[in-house]
């Protein structure tokens, strides 16, 4: 073969160059090119083209044979010519007599098999894999740290007036956390720092996850939503990592909210933790929120939620990190009649008297007030089905299902008692004692 480094490439070579790197899965074009460089003894070159093609078509036989004259390898008969050559090895068989040197394979069956396996080794290295593998793990299997892709939400359109009621939780966040996002001018004239994040505490099916979202929608800001299954890895190391590349991504999509639900199961006291695993992954996690502040966090907010607080680790409370509490208690009267309203919306319903149905669901959480609903719907359903009459759901229904249901929340409330009692430490479940009171419950 010549020595390539001194053949220049024709305009023509360079532009069909230009083309195929704005159409690198046309394999024609590529062929044409490969032709090309072929022809003016650029042999390394077109065999480069040549296997970039067969890696988008494997099955291709002008690009198989280009790459056997590419190679300076005698070329291997079509596929029309191995049929022919068949059918006169198989008339020459039936005849009366066979040739001499029958039994002697001919000059183009000798190249009939041409070892790819060999042709691939060559070139390997030249032409970069069209698929790369994940690196294997100690037992053979794929990567299981794979953290590349986060589902991150685009800004969305809930907003804190979509939340009903709960208009104490409103002001609060709107003075502790959105009112210095939206005023960046006043927030320097009173030094007010965005250092920190926001924890949402509170009963189970309370919305706070909801709220989270409606934060973001405030913020017109991407969401990213964090549990434990997401970030924990049975491999050392990774976990840290997950949480490492959670952080990176929401940077990369600023401005983000990013939402660690069941903070208690990913920020556990480490006190409390035996697995060395557990304890490095809450130590990310401060390391993360230690850089809040910093430059390259700028437009990352920090929302999480737990229904243990007390179960978190000290350290992610303290100022400058998740020291913003905010108690997300059962919704209100008003919350009720905006919750009760929606589940309804879609369902046959008749005369049903809202002002009594608020009153009868006092204590219930919104996934509460969501099974009354369902069990309401349900019940009309079944009389439907016995008397063969569709019947309408009414006031009955909803406010016998009510009388079913036991709040959910009282196990919570039962467990939180205890704490606001015993273990309210600097006034950190003032809230807390302050409903627990007012309803009667301390």
């Amino acid at each position: 073969m010549p020595e390539e480094s001194f053949i220049p490439e024709s305009p023509l070579v360079q532009s069909l160059r230009t083309a195929v790197a704005a159409a690198p899965e046309d394999v024609p074009l590529r062929l044409h090119l490969a032709e090309l460089l072929l022809s003016a003894g650029l042999h390394d070159a077109a065999v480069t083209e040549v296997a970039a093609a067969l890696q988008h078509a494997p099955g291709d036989g002008a690009a198989r044979e280009l790459m056997v004259r590419a190679m300076g390898m005698p070329a291997s008969p079509s596929p029309a010519a191995q049929d022919a050559s068949t059918a006169a090895d198989q008339v020459e068989s039936a005849g009366p007599a066979a040739p001499a040197d029958s039994t002697a394979p001919d000059e183009s069956s000798r190249h009939a098999g041409f070892d790819w396996r060999a042709a691939e080794q060559e070139v390997d290295g030249i032409v970069e894999p069209r698929f790369v593998e994940p690196p294997l793990a100690a037992d053979g299997s794929g990567d299981p740290g794979d953290a590349g892709a986060w589902d991150v939400s685009a800004p969305g359109v809930v907003r804190l007036a979509d939340v009903g009621g709960m208009q104490e939780v409103k002001d609060r966040l709107e003075a502790a956390f959105l009112a210095p996002m939206r005023n960046p001018e006043l927030r320097k004239l009173y030094g007010k720092s965005l250092r920190g994040g926001l924890l949402l505490y509170g009963p189970p099916g309370c919305g706070k996850t909801f709220i989270a979202r409606a934060v973001a929608g405030e913020l017109g800001a991407s969401f990213l939503s964090v549990s434990v299954n997401d970030v924990l890895d049975m491999w050392i190391g990774n976990s840290e990592r997950n949480m490492h590349e959670v952080f990176e991504t929401a940077r990369r999509q600023a401005p983000c909210v990013v939402f660690l639900d069941e903070l208690d199961a990913l920020g556990a006291k480490r006190s409390r933790t035996q697995h060395s695993g557990m304890r490095n992954t809450v130590n990310q996690l401060l390391t993360e929120l230690d850089g809040i502040d910093s430059a390259a966090n700028e437009g990352v907010f920090v929302l999480a939620a737990t229904n243990v607080p007390w179960d978190v680790d000290i350290a992610l409370r303290r100022p400058g990190r998740l020291d913003r509490t905010l108690l997300v208690l059962p919704p209100d009267a008003t919350a009720r009649e905006a919750i009760l309203r929606y589940h309804l919306r879609d369902r046959p319903v008749e005369a049903v008297d809202l002002g009594r149905l608020v009153k009868a669901t006092d204590g219930l959480s919104g996934a509460d007030l969501a099974h009354v609903c369902e069990s309401a719907a349900e019940s009309a359903l079944l009389d439907s089905v016995r008397t063969g009459l569709i019947r309408m759901i009414g006031t009955k229904d909803l406010l016998d299902a009510a009388k079913s249901v036991v709040p959910s929340t009282e196990p919570w409330f039962a467990a939180a008692r205890n704490v606001a009692m015993f273990a309210n430490e600097g006034g950190m479940y003032d809230d807390l004692v302050t409903y627990l009171k007012k309803r009667r419950k301390l």
